[in-house]
């Protein structure tokens, strides 16, 4: 979930993350619609997953008490990148010390691994070029300030699209796979 301007932080309530001053957390819910919430439902299925400490640490005193509302939540496995934490009382966690970890879980046969969030781990992600899908919930809205999806250092990729809608809220879903690399030209005329 990311504004036009590419921030992604506290989309989903006031209190979610206000680090660095962030005053506009819940910014998703008055743009959601049947679209939306079946685009979402699809992607809440069941996988692994991969976040940073920081979303770990949001999610960790909420999803193992309501996790009805994400079903399979607390039985899949959560691999959380931290150099601080190293255990939780929340089940299936796996923490991770670096890249080098994430590069031999990605290396190993299994199911998917869906990150959620977790803008650092995202960065360094594509700075490794270690992204092969990106499905993303687009909002028209400007935020200014905040966490962004993107940094300046990602791997320079292209993307294919593969799926996208457009919701009655003008909300864009699109799902893109991995490409190749990023091919130049010139325009003429």
């Amino acid at each position: 979930m990311l504004s036009l301007d590419g921030v992604i932080q506290a989309p989903g309530g006031p209190e979610e993350d206000t680090s660095g001053g962030f005053k506009y957390g819940g910014w998703v819910a008055p743009l959601g619609d049947e679209a939306f919430s079946k685009m979402h439902r699809e992607h809440m299925q069941p996988a692994d997953l991969l976040l940073g400490r920081k979303t770990f640490e949001i999610w960790e005193p909420y999803w193992p008490a309501n996790g009805q509302y994400w079903p399979g939540i607390n039985e899949v496995t959560k691999y959380v990148l931290s150099t601080t934490r190293h255990q939780s009382d929340w089940q299936n966690v796996v923490f991770l010390s670096g890249i080098d970890d994430i590069i031999k879980l990605k290396e190993q046969a299994g199911s998917d691994i869906k990150i959620w969030g977790s803008s650092e781990l995202v960065h360094l992600l594509l700075k490794h070029d270690l992204v092969d899908e990106l499905w993303l919930k687009i909002h028209p809205l400007l935020l200014g300030k905040g966490k962004k999806l993107f940094g300046d250092d990602a791997f320079p990729r292209a993307f294919t699209l593969t799926e996208s809608v457009t919701t009655s809220k003008g909300v864009i879903l699109a799902n893109y796979k991995r490409g190749g690399r990023v091919v130049i030209g010139e325009i003429n005329g």
